[in-house]
């Protein structure tokens, strides 16, 4: 098996290569860098080419680039997609790139997917992955796939484009719209460094989340909000909700900021025991 990933210098592109490699499998890369093609080449003993060639030359293509450059890639690979090809995608937004996929590439198969881990993962034991296939070709592939990643410990999800999109915005996008305005509130209010010194459980974990989502690439993190369909309604929702708590902290009304918690915690205990009762 060969499986050409077209954009394979970047961080994803390269632990996925190294993911595949590791599995046994033959791996081809593309790149628009030839400086970073050639570094991956070197550091990772995998082929190289251009997108075309290394289409022509593969089993499956995965496909990892921004998704500003998706359409652009997809229009130039799809005359060269055979009918016996898998292709997929791990963009984070799922119905444009679903859909693009769809428009171009009608030979072959097509299956939109999303790691939801980064590069930092050091394998992909007990990482979540979603498949959103649309189609009964692409649900057949799917379950094949779900199959053999679970075989390698992975928690497979299935779901439509639209419902992974949706909750993304909530997964990905109100997680990062906090972390990063902790962070700027954090770094523009407190001595950050001090405040590591004090800190307990609650505050590592917060600034945990605000390091992580400060650390990442800010092209990535600013397309992940200008792409998700409900990310503004979920962060409206969000800003809305933490004025009702600050009013209450303004009004130094410690009964109605107690009643609002003990409804918040009665509502996480039911759903837990909703949890509990389905697995049973």
């Amino acid at each position: 098996m060969k499986v050409a990933i077209i954009g394979g210098t970047g961080k994803m592109g390269r632990w996925f290569a190294k993911f595949f490699l590791d599995e046994g499998m033959q791996v081809i890369v593309s790149g628009r860098n030839k400086e970073k093609l050639l570094k991956t080449k070197d550091e990772l003993g995998v082929e190289i080419a251009d997108n075309v060639n290394a289409v022509k030359g593969a089993d499956r293509v995965l496909i990892s680039v921004p998704i500003e450059n998706f359409e652009e890639v997809v229009k130039e690979i799809h005359p060269h997609i055979r009918p016996d090809q898998v292709v997929m995608d791990i963009c984070s937004v799922k119905e444009f790139p679903v859909k693009v996929m769809h428009e171009y590439i009608k030979a072959g198969i097509t299956l939109g997917t999303h790691p939801m881990f980064g590069p930092r993962a050091e394998n992909i034991q007990n990482q979540n992955f979603i498949l959103t296939p649309t189609n009964n070709k692409e649900r057949r592939f799917a379950s094949d796939f779900k199959r053999w990643l679970e075989e390698r410990q992975v928690n497979v999800s299935i779901m439509s484009p639209r419902k992974h999109d949706e909750l993304m915005s909530a997964v990905l996008g109100l997680s990062h719209f906090i972390g990063i305005v902790v962070c700027d509130t954090l770094i523009n209010y407190v001595d950050l460094a001090e405040t590591k010194r004090a800190a307990g459980t609650s505050y590592r974990l917060l600034l945990t989340l605000a390091e992580t989502v400060a650390s990442q690439d800010p092209d990535f993190c600013a397309s992940l909000q200008m792409n998700l369909p409900k990310v503004e309604s979920v962060e409206s929702f969000f800003c809305e909700k933490s004025m009702e708590w600050l009013n209450a902290v303004r009004r130094e009304d410690k009964s109605a900021f107690a009643d609002k918690m003990r409804v918040v915690k009665a509502k996480l205990e039911k759903m837990g025991a909703r949890r509990l009762a389905q697995a049973c």
